[in-house]
Formats: structure tokens, sequence, C-alpha cells
């Protein structure tokens, strides 16, 4: 059933999530854009991944540019219990339960005329995966969960005059999860490493995106941009007990049926500045608005209503409630431009808690530390390296583990250390 396989899959995703942006959501889009924090993404557009934040930044190119990134985020989460009424607390203890994780990028960018340019950014805006052990007590709560998503996007760019450029695309998004769930402690004769779902599936949602640059002078710009939420529908099978939702029935036969599982990704709002004060050092600074609260509750169904039953219903296989509220990030960043080969950069970000934590989404506050350096071969060919450090604040939550039919607490903590790539070629 694709849609149960999608929505756990999104929940294990935003547990990884948490120690590199709000609800899992994806923010390495480029090392140039790490490097300050993601601070004035909508308006700096120094090379062709600026793309992924602003397509009116495209009216700023005269010649065809390409940039490909490459970003490996190492996520260190971990996950203690706090409290067990089924037994102690250290039985809910989970060490490194977000695997480290490779995030590619690709831009174009077109100039056509001193009016027009087109480009295409192929990159991913949400995603990310989670790894408990078989035996984990909570394991009905908590397994295996990974999510892919791939946002094929193009865009096109007019210059209105010297000063104001728009920009607008669209977005084909393709997205595919798969999600393991185990006993773990019950009250029934189950061994704790014994599989009562499994989920996958994939699926395509359509969106847009719009952008507009103001260059006050060659010195001074402000960009804002906006991406719409997008409803991606996921179809797939589900492998579990008839009624693995429902803990008064957790010893039904294992059965697979079709289904499918609509996920709302939210919009997207950001403003941003860019400020050369002198020769040598600029800043830059943005605000990126995020409405989680479009994401809602993980309901998986199946197509035929007697496949699965549930305390949600009839066709109902998996429910998971989730308490998503807007959420924003702050990011300021500094330039110092060394020579005109080499570029240093700096940043610092905030970003909000998006989610109430639970076991699968255990989101928190988190603070960004960045550097990094553009270096230039020659004129056509540059590269970028950057470096993050991502603290997440430690949190204390309570959760019901289904199959051990009571409410526990844990405490999670983590940080993630992200290192990025990139390389620009200009045609």
């Amino acid at each position: 059933m694709r849609i149960n396989k999608v929505a756990l899959a999104v929940t294990a995703l935003l547990a990884a999530s948490q120690v590199q942006a709000a609800g899992f959501q994806v923010s390495e889009h480029s090392a140039s854009g790490l490097g300050r924090a993601f601070a004035g993404e909508a308006a700096i557009g120094d090379d062709a991944a600026s793309l992924a934040r602003n397509p009116a930044l495209m009216a700023t190119f005269d010649k065809a540019q390409l940039s490909v990134v490459a970003s490996y985020v190492s996520p260190d989460v971990d996950v203690k219990g706090v409290s067990n009424p089924i037994g102690s607390a250290s039985d809910l203890d989970a060490n490194d339960v977000a695997p480290a994780q490779v995030v590619p990028a690709m831009y174009y960018i077109q100039p056509i005329n001193d009016k027009f340019a087109a480009g295409l950014a192929i990159y991913s805006n949400y995603g990310t995966g989670t790894e408990y052990d078989t035996n984990y007590a909570a394991g009905s709560a908590a397994g295996n969960t990974s999510i892919m998503s791939v946002n094929f996007n193009p865009n096109v760019s007019y210059r209105v005059n010297e000063q104001l450029s728009l920009g607008a695309g669209v977005s084909v998004v393709y997205a595919t999860a798969e999600l393991q769930r185990h006993a773990g402690a019950n009250g029934f004769t189950l061994p704790k490493d014994a599989n009562i779902a499994k989920m996958e599936g994939d699926g395509y949602g359509y969106g847009w995106n719009l952008g507009a640059l103001y260059e006050v002078n060659e010195n001074n710009r402000l960009g804002i941009s906006y991406k719409s939420k997008v409803k991606t529908e996921l179809k797939g099978e589900f492998t579990g007990m008839a009624s693995a939702n429902n803990p008064a029935s957790p010893l039904s036969p294992q059965k697979t049926v079709d289904g499918n599982l609509d996920i709302n990704l939210p919009s997207i709002l950001e403003v941003s500045g860019y400020h050369k004060l002198t020769d040598k050092f600029a800043v830059s600074y943005s605000w990126m608005y995020t409405t989680w609260s479009d994401f809602g509750d993980i309901i998986a169904k199946s197509d035929n209503p007697t496949d699965c039953t549930s305390t949600a219903g009839a066709g109902v296989c998996l429910e998971k409630k989730e308490d998503f509220n807007n959420s924003s990030r702050y990011a300021v960043g500094g330039e110092y431009y060394l020579s005109e080969v080499v570029t240093l950069r700096a940043g610092y970000a905030y970003d909000e808690q998006a989610g109430e934590a639970t076991l699968s989404i255990p989101d928190t506050d988190r603070q960004w530390y960045t550097a990094g350096v553009t270096y230039k071969a020659s004129q056509a060919l540059s590269f970028d390296l950057a470096a993050a450090f991502v603290s997440g604040k430690d949190i204390t939550f309570k959760e019901e583990v289904p199959l051990a039919g009571s409410n526990a607490a844990f405490r999670s903590s983590g940080d993630a250390y992200i290192y990025s790539a990139q390389m620009n070629y200009s045609f």
C-alpha cells in the first residue's frame, strides 16, 4: 500500500531531518549557499544553483552556466528512554538512528536574449530516513523508514527593466518511500523482531513557483520567492497484519493489499537581501517561512474498504496523528572577497521547530554554524566547498507504543555535520 508506506517513511525522514532542517525539509541545495547558511539565497545569484531559490535570478546571467552539487549529511541522533511502563527505561534507548545521506543536485541556466532566460533545476526539497534495531522495544512505533523526493523544475525569467526581474516555474515531484515496523515489546506472544508492517510505494506531485528580484544598484539587491504546496499521491503495497493498527488484535494473519497515501508537501516563502558594503565585504540575510500546517495527518487507506480494519475505521490500514505548525528560518551571512579568485564565506541560521516531537519525528529548534570558500580556476570554471555544524536542542516527549498498549517517555538529542562540494562551468 503506497499511502501507508509513504506516510511512515515521511515521518521517519522527519526524525533524521530534525538535526538539519525543520520537519523533513532538505536545505542542501548548493555549496555556495551552505557557506553563508543559505542567507541571501533569493537575492544573490552568484551561480546557477541559485535557481533552487529564486527563478528571477536567471535574468542576471549573461552566459549559460551549469552547476553540479553533492552534499554529504552526517547526523548523530540518539533517543533515550525516560520512562517505560512495561520495562526498563533503558530498553527504549537507541543510538545513531539517522544514517548518513548524500544529497545531489544539478542546475542549468541559458540566457535567451537581453530579456529572457530559461533554466532547469533538479534537486530535492524533502527526504531522509531512520533505522532502528529490529529488536528495539518500541519497534511498533519506530523501525526502518526511508523517503526520497526529486524535484524536476523548469523555469523562465523576464527582465522588466534595469531594476526589476521576474521568474516562474513548474515542478514535477517524484517521491518514493519504504517502511518496516517490528513488534518490539508487546503484551502478546510475538517476538520483538517479528515484522508487523511493511510498506513501500511511489508517486508524483505537481506544483509551481514564482520569484522577483529588485536591484537597487550593483551592490544592493532584494529578492522574494514562493514555492507552492505540492500534493503527492503515493501508491504501492502494504504487507502486515489485517488489523496491525488495532492493539486488540495483533495476531491476525499477514496480508498484502494495494492502496495509496496523499502527502501535502508545504509551501515555502523566502525573502532575502544582499548588500556589498565595501570592495571586499558583503552581508546577506534571509527569512524563510514554511507552511507545515499543510502537512496534516498521515493516513494510509486501502482501495478496498474491507482490506483493513483499524480504530480509525474501515479501509484505514495506518493512521498517525501529526501536529505541525508553520515555522520560520532566519539566516545571516557574510562574504569576504580575498582576491579575484578566492571568496570566503561564513553564516549563522536559526531554524524553528515545525512539529510536536514524536518518536518518528523528534523535531526541535536548531542552529547552523557554517563556513565556505569559492575558488575561480578560470573565467569559466569555479569550485565551491562548504561545511556546517547543525546543533539541535535536546527534547523530551511522550508517545504511545501501539503493541505495548501504553505511553512511554523519550529524550532525543542530535547534531549534524554537512559537507558540500560544487562545480560551476560557464559556456
